[in-house]
């Protein structure tokens, strides 16, 4: 594995400045360029969880960028009615991060993929079902918005990660979207977890990491290994 470094990043999504938190291998500068993953919090608005996810992923040679969604609508947490309210600014932010990320320079703009827990997961699947660039999504315990059926264009390879007892978003959010996929004939995987709840005890998140570094490396490969 490669040492990492961290750094914050800036961009604008309307008038509003957003962070970004990178998470690169330390060499990426002098290599060639990297699959990126966008990852993004659920309703609590917490990246602390996430760090360790961004740092072992960098660390398998992907820059992982952590975003800071709720700076667009200055959301410290977000109830039932705010995501109803927000959700779309929140879209829009998620389009101009991918805008921005695709730019960086060490950034392979063709393998950049979403990584999202629960309201991070329906947000980076409603972005997938309308933006080419997102190549790949790793979703926990999130689902397809219904919305998404008037505006669904495309669909990507997914890795739908749940817990059968979750009483937050309910399982059956993972078999919609498992049912979406194979009628598109769209890759995907699946893991439903017995027992687990709305987030994930230690060796489940074990197994739900390995996972995800498979999927991604499986669909972002690199073209010329």
């Amino acid at each position: 594995m490669s040492p990492i470094t961290q750094s914050s990043l800036l961009f604008h999504s309307g008038t509003k400045p957003i962070r970004l938190d990178a998470y690169l291998p330390e060499s990426s500068e002098r290599e060639r360029p990297l699959p990126a993953v966008i990852a993004l919090y659920g309703a609590g608005g917490n990246v602390s969880g996430m760090e360790r996810y961004a740092s072992t992923l960098a660390a398998q040679g992907f820059a992982v960028y952590l975003l800071h969604y709720f700076d667009r609508t200055g959301t410290a947490s977000a109830d039932k009615p705010t995501i109803l309210r927000n959700f779309p600014l929140w879209m829009k932010t998620l389009w101009d991060a991918i805008s921005f990320v695709e730019a960086q320079p060490q950034v392979d703009r063709e393998r950049i993929a979403l990584l999202g827990f629960s309201l991070g997961a329906y947000l980076s699947l409603a972005i997938s079902a309308l933006d080419p660039r997102v190549k790949v999504v790793v979703e926990f315990f999130g689902g397809m918005p219904k919305e998404m059926k008037l505006f669904m264009r495309r669909l990507c390879p997914v890795l739908i990660l749940h817990g059968e007892a979750d009483p937050i978003v309910p399982v059956e959010e993972a078999h919609h979207l498992q049912k979406l996929l194979e009628k598109k004939g769209i890759p995907y995987e699946i893991k439903i977890y017995p027992g687990a709840g709305h987030g994930f005890e230690a060796e489940t998140w074990r197994d739900a990491g390995s996972r995800s570094l498979e999927f991604l490396q499986k669909y972002l490969p690199d073209p010329k290994s």
